[in-house]
């Protein structure tokens, strides 16, 4: 059994990899598109919706979705009850948000959102449609499916998006883009999804989940508002061109934090939920996890840091330059995220909502307070305070979670710690001793290699755990690749 969940864990993992790499890499050339026919200012404009959207999006199950992968047991009248449940909450978002559409105006200043803010308000009906039935394939670890939905959803899109902004369209085709994603999606996961709703409702069946489900909604909340109430504040006291540049920084520095751990996290859940009871094997994944991510995350973010403006000139043309300076910020906090994803997924799958919740707060809080004092030193102000917070929250989150699973604080940051000297004397090296003239690629292309070559060998002279725990998953994926690619050709010739 350990052997099959082990193997469940690997594919799982791999299909939300590839399939995080398609969906990410076709929105990522989607936003290229659009982000050289479109202003700043319509990015501007979409953003300042969408941090509401994307707040009162956690409303539409209230952490019933976590209740039930993290539940043993589950009834056919659960996944139901949670199906119509998710329905009427949906329905009547998308109402509060319509007629909170002359509200939001008066709030930015900005009539321009009203007839947009009514439309994007159909979100959340689409997408209540097939919030069980991604639960459920999560929960029995079929990425194949999922991903395979969100690629299929996010070429025929970003397809639509394109083609309304080439006609001409504004920031109407973002909003076309958005909606129609979520179409597309439901259509793919209605037609492959085995599962489809009974006529079963249960009050009871709700209430059976609601005692996790609802400290993990508590959370899930606090986190959605505060990850954005800097588009929120920014959209406030500055005009969309400025809250244009910020956005698209931002959407740079998630994507890559997603590439380096969002396959892991989103598979680790269900996976640890299982093994839960068995306090040695769950220390033993979460130690090897942590090195893995802490590996992959400070390569990628010491890449990017060298890189960055070449990449925003070559990929978004020089009109978005501005983005560059919030963008280098941003990756000196981009460690905080996945990591402390994999500490909160801990403590989740533990299934202790009462420690999460309490966590939650005190980083909030911590937030908060840099919400309040880093902008009064502007922009960038916020952003130098937010790497503080993250230092400070990653803290906290090996503090509980040492004595959730009785591992020693130490454990948890060593790895990290190391990476990330690894990779800032990495990066200082490059940018005191390069200083070659040359054009936008080959620049990149020096500095990525020049990068890669020092992270790698200082990591494998100092035999880092990091190091070690990622080439012993890497190696053998490697192989196998390799080995079905020659079989693959030699079936092709004979």
């Amino acid at each position: 059994m350990a052997d099959n969940l082990r193997s469940k864990g690997i594919n799982a993992i791999l299909w939300d990899f590839f399939g995080k790499i398609a969906r990410y890499g076709t929105t990522f050339i989607v936003t290229v598109f659009l982000a050289r026919i479109l202003e700043p200012s319509d990015f501007g404009l979409i953003a300042m919706i969408m941090v509401i959207v994307m707040v009162a999006m956690v409303f539409t199950d209230v952490g019933l979705s976590g209740a039930l992968i993290q539940r043993r047991k589950v009834l056919p009248v659960h996944y139901s009850s949670v199906f119509y449940f998710n329905l009427i909450i949906g329905g009547v978002l998308t109402l509060l948000t319509f007629f909170s559409a002359t509200w939001l105006s008066e709030f930015y200043d900005n009539k321009a959102l009203i007839p947009i803010t009514e439309v994007i308000a159909l979100m959340f009906v689409i997408n209540a449609f097939s919030s069980v039935q991604t639960t459920k394939l999560r929960k029995e670890l079929n990425y194949s499916a999922l991903a395979k939905g969100e690629v299929s959803a996010a070429v025929l899109s970003g397809i639509t998006g394109i083609a309304l902004a080439l006609l001409g369209a504004g920031v109407w085709s973002l909003v076309a883009q958005a909606l129609s994603r979520g179409v597309f999606y439901n259509i793919f996961i209605w037609t492959t999804s085995k599962w489809v709703p009974s006529l079963l409702f249960s009050f009871k069946a709700l209430r059976q989940l609601w005692g996790f489900g609802f400290r993990m909604f508590l959370s899930g909340l606090m986190e959605a508002v505060f990850l954005r109430l800097d588009i929120m504040i920014i959209g406030k006291l500055f005009t969309p061109t400025i809250l244009g540049f910020y956005d698209q920084a931002k959407r740079l520095n998630e994507m890559i934090i997603y590439f380096s751990s969002g396959s892991i996290m989103t598979v680790l859940f269900p996976v640890l939920s299982k093994v839960q009871k068995d306090l040695p094997r769950f220390q033993k994944i979460v130690i090897k996890v942590l090195g893995i991510i802490s590996f992959i995350v400070f390569f990628l973010l010491g890449i990017m840091y060298l890189i960055s403006e070449e990449l925003i000139i070559l990929l978004l043309t020089e009109k978005w330059l501005p983005s560059v300076e919030y963008f280098k910020i941003m990756l000196l906090s981009g460690f905080a995220y996945p990591i402390s994803a994999l500490l909160v997924n801990i403590l989740s799958s533990r299934g202790n909502s009462k420690v999460f919740l309490k966590l939650e707060i005190y980083k909030k809080i911590l937030l908060a307070i840099n919400l309040y004092i880093g902008f009064l030193f502007g922009i960038k102000g916020y952003l130098y305070g937010f790497v503080i917070v993250a230092i400070l929250g990653i803290s906290l989150n090996i503090l509980f979670v040492s004595r959730e699973i009785s591992l020693s604080f130490l454990t948890f940051l060593k790895p990290v710690l190391i990476q990330m000297i690894i990779s800032i004397f990495s990066v200082l090296m490059i940018l005191l001793t390069y200083n070659i003239e040359s054009s936008i690629m080959i620049n990149m292309m020096i500095k990525g290699v020049l990068f890669t070559v020092s992270y790698l060998l200082i990591s494998r002279l100092f035999k880092t755990n990091s190091y070690i725990y990622t080439m012993e998953q890497l190696v053998p994926l490697v192989n196998r690749l390799l080995r079905n690619n020659i079989i693959f050709n030699t079936k092709k010739k004979g």
